[in-house]
């Protein structure tokens, strides 16, 4: 699978932090647990909100992270992860294009990007994108509008049609984990499965264990 010297690697287990679905933590509290658990990448993502709250929310998030050595992420907001020195970001299809992120946050930076079909993926490839954010693999109500569900099969068929990680996202649960990895995903991105649990940091290490579990994909 190929790998971008000088970036930091992409890891298996993304968690989303959330204040939509849930307000018993902050982002910060959220991306900690989630770390304390295995999380190895943080994807911030804040939807709604002033540019100037998603800010305070974000360096603190950022802090957290760093203090951890952990990639931080941020959805969508190409600023934001240039104002809190971010890792990098997640773009969708309607957000920033690819080579305008990448001309702003420069060559070291992580790159992924949400490629429902394999014709957007490859274009991604071309464009320089680190990873792929593949889904929904199940289905999800985490998104009002979620294209129509790809399945293992459809991980599969992504996994074989490009050489940077697939991450699959949607609907995934600890128990579906190790299907998703062998069906040809680098790692999963999860959201609501940690951060409307009982207990997110718990949550989060049943992924990391499912993950550890079905081992490191070549």
């Amino acid at each position: 699978m190929r790998a971008i010297s000088g970036r930091p690697p992409v890891g298996r287990l993304h968690v989303l932090t959330d204040f939509f679905f849930q307000q018993r933590f902050s982002h910060a509290q959220m991306a900690l647990m989630a770390i304390q658990g295995g999380a190895d990448v943080i994807q911030f993502r804040q939807k709604t909100g002033s540019i100037r709250d998603i800010l305070v929310s974000a360096h603190e998030t950022a802090d957290v992270c760093r203090e951890h050595g952990i990639p931080l992420l941020i959805d969508d907001h190409v600023d934001v992860a240039l104002a809190v020195g971010a890792e990098g970001v997640h773009l969708g299809q309607t957000d920033m294009p690819l080579s305008d992120a990448r001309r702003i946050l420069g060559e070291h930076a992580i790159i992924g990007v949400t490629a429902p079909t394999v014709s957007l993926a490859e274009q991604a490839l071309e464009g320089g994108a680190d990873y792929i954010g593949f889904g929904p693999v199940y289905p999800t109500r985490s998104k009002a509008n979620p294209s129509a569900v790809k399945g293992l099969k459809g991980v599969l068929e992504m996994a074989n049609a490009v050489d940077i990680p697939v991450i699959g996202i949607a609907g995934i649960t600890a128990s579906r984990c190790a299907d998703v990895l062998r069906a040809g995903a680098h790692g999963v991105a999860i959201m609501t499965a940690i951060t409307c649990d009982e207990d997110p940091q718990y949550a989060a290490a049943q992924f990391a264990r499912a993950i550890e579990g079905v081992g490191r994909l070549a």
